[in-house]
């Protein structure tokens, strides 16, 4: 893995969601079935809608321990 791709995987797993139900959360950490109904409503538009795809992807293959492991502490 290239640095430009870890430097992008830590800030994914450091990504956290900026209002709603889930506001302050980690993206890692929203449910699977929030992004899933995000997905059917239209993910944001940006950056951020970007990051939600990106971790429904990475919860529906089920890849989610090596996100954790990139979180800061």
């Amino acid at each position: 893995m290239n640095q430009e791709t870890r430097d992008e995987l830590v800030e994914l797993a450091n990504a956290r969601m900026p209002f709603g139900k889930y506001e302050k959360k980690y993206l890692i950490d929203i449910p699977e079935n929030y992004l899933v109904w995000y997905k059917s409503k239209g993910f944001p538009i940006g950056k951020l809608g970007v990051q939600m795809e990106q971790i429904l992807e990475i919860k529906m293959n089920g890849l989610e321990p090596l996100i954790y492991k990139l979180k800061k502490k």
